[in-house]
Parts: structure tokens; sequence; C-alpha cells
């Protein structure tokens, strides 16, 4: 077995394992710093809007020698607006020119004919109004309106309203660090970087199920015994899924990457960029908050219940009764028959559903 694995296993029965919900402080402390920065970002620079949001023109140019600098001085010159140009593999040209009234299209096309010495009827020019783009960014706020709302509901039904509210939140930060990052970053926001925050959503939801379907498990009937807290089964239950979490990102982040440094980056796709960034920043964000925000907010949610602060009680004193005794907690409750009615997520990480 690697050592990942053997990790992985000891993890899973219990026999190694990090506090998570101990430090769950430290990583709220980590997420706060965070957030904060990205909301500054977003205040300080905003978000880059494509011209599918904000309106605009695309012209797309035959075949030149003309440099992506050139270029984009020329245009700029001729529309008066900034430009966004890239250089296709084919050595054509595609000119972006945000907030471009479709009336002064055609003769910024005769201008940049004749700056780049090309034939007019050769460029290929796209417009796109603002109130179009109006359209799609409603639009997009309220598909992501939508999935919020249907992730709440679905949560809250299929385990509880703590789990359903520690999600949302969980979704917000990750979409709050990926916009964010944008922000810095000054990439430009377009349908394909929506694509890639709905893409990041529904991993970050997954990777938050599967540990709260261990703690639905793992915390059946935790008040019938006295061996366990509830952070504690908690704590279990994220250590059993971490090395499950740790593969799946890692795997889903290298193609991504290659997207991100290898076809954004040295072949220079303009789109690629869009959905891999956010994918990149989002998939990674998802990761750490299944592990470190969205459980231990259940914990914080779960432990203000009464049955739960009287289970906290019968547990500590019953530790402290056995230290006193020199003895064990797991003798003592030996002695005791307490071992019944819960699932046990220690020594053996799953149910071991043992009954005396």
């Amino acid at each position: 077995m690697s050592k990942l694995g053997d990790l992985g296993a000891k993890l899973y029965r219990g026999e190694v394992g990090y506090d998570f919900v101990g430090k769950r402080f430290l990583w709220y402390g980590v997420s706060i710093l965070i957030t904060i920065t990205a909301i500054v970002a977003l205040a300080v620079q905003g978000l880059n809007m494509g011209i599918e949001f904000k309106g605009g023109a695309v012209f797309t140019t035959p075949k030149t020698s003309v440099s992506v600098a050139k270029a984009t001085s020329l245009a700029e010159e001729a529309s008066g607006h900034a430009a966004i140009v890239q250089k296709l593999g084919t050595g054509v040209l595609r000119i972006q020119i945000s907030d471009l009234d479709p009336s002064a299209a055609i003769e910024v096309k005769k201008k940049l004919a004749t700056d780049l010495k090309v034939n007019a009827a050769d460029i290929n020019s796209d417009q796109v109004g603002a109130s179009w783009g109006e359209q799609i960014a409603n639009k997009a706020w309220t598909g992501l309106g939508v999935f919020m709302i249907l992730v709440v509901i679905y949560l809250a039904i299929a385990f509880e309203w703590r789990m359903a509210v520690a999600a949302l939140i969980a979704l917000i930060h990750d979409l709050t660090i990926t916009v964010g990052v944008y922000a810095l970053v000054g990439f430009e926001v377009t349908p394909g970087t929506v694509i890639g925050l709905l893409t990041i959503l529904g991993y970050s939801l997954y990777d938050t199920v599967v540990v709260f379907d261990g703690l639905k498990e793992g915390s059946k009937d935790i008040t019938k015994q006295s061996r366990w807290t509830f952070s504690e089964v908690a704590n279990r239950s994220i250590n059993g899924t971490l090395v499950r979490s740790i593969n799946t990102t890692v795997v889903a982040l290298l193609p991504v990457a290659a997207l991100l440094f290898i076809g954004g980056g040295f072949l220079g796709a303009g789109m690629l960029n869009d959905i891999s960034l956010s994918l990149f920043v989002g998939l990674a964000a998802g990761a750490y908050s299944s592990i470190f925000i969205a459980t231990p907010l259940v914990v914080d949610l779960k432990e203000r219940e009464p049955a739960m602060k009287a289970l906290k009680k019968r547990v500590l004193a019953k530790r402290a009764a056995a230290d006193a005794k020199g003895e064990s907690v797991d003798d003592a409750s030996e002695a005791t028959g307490d071992d019944s009615g819960v699932v046990a997520q220690g020594r053996g990480g799953r149910a071991s559903g043992r009954r005396r």
C-alpha cells in the first residue's frame, strides 16, 4: 500500500487524525482574512466585465504580421476605448472593444482596415448591445440565486437545516474568493466565467455532502451514549474523508491547471482563461471550505442544542471520573456497557454498531 493510502486507512480507522473542529477558529480567521481581501479587491479594482455584459464590438481580422501591442494601440486610437487584442494561432487578430456604440462600429472597422493595411470587407465584426448584455447578467444572477435556493432546500430535507445553512455559507465563501481573485488578477468576466462558477459550486457541494453524509451516519443515536461528543464525531467524519477529498481535488485540479497555465498562458487562449481560472480557484476553495468551514459550522450550530450540551457535560464528567480512578474511557465503557446506540467513528472509522 502507498504511504498516502496507508495514511488514508489510518485516518479512516481513527488511528490518527487532525483536530479540524478544535482548531476551527483559526480557520475561520483565515477565511475571514481572505474574504476581506477579496471584498477590498472588488471595491477598489472592480471586475473587468466582458462585452457580453457591457456591450461593445469584436473585430476579427485576416492574417496579419502586426504585433498585438501595435494592434492594441491602433484599436484604442481608432475607437477611443480600451481594447483587448489576442493573436490566434493562424496569425488572425481578435480585437475586442468594450462600450463601443454599434453606430460607431462601422467607422472603427474602416479605420482599423486602413491602419492594419487589410481590406475592410475581410474584417468580421460582431456587436453586442448594452441592453442585451444587461439581460445576460440578470439571467446569470437569477440562475445563481435559483441554484442556491435549491441547494438549501435539498440539504434541509436530506440532512437538516443546520447543514443547509453551513453549506450555503461555504458556497458563498467559495464564490467570494473566486470573484475576488478575478478582481485582483484583472481577468475578463465572460459567460465562460459564469459557467466555471456554477461548475465549482456543484463540485464544492459534492465534497461537502460527502462529509455531511459521514457525519449523519456517525452521529446517529449519539445522545444514547456518553463516550464521544458531537464535535469529536464530526472531527472523525472529516478525517475519514480527508484523503478522498485530497485525491479528488488534486485529480480535478491537474487538467484545470493545464488549461490555465498551458492553454491560457502559453497558447494565449482567452476563453480558456475565463473558464479555467474560475475552476482552478473555485475547486481549491471548495475543497478547503468543505473541510475547514462547513462541518465546523455545523458543530457550532449543533452544539447549541440543549441535548448536545447535556451530552458534552456527561462525556466530560465520565472522563473525569475515569481519570480519577486511573481507568481509560474505553475500559469504563466496557465495564458499564456504554457502547450501544451510537455509530462511533473512533477505533474503526465507520459505524461499528456494536451492541451489548
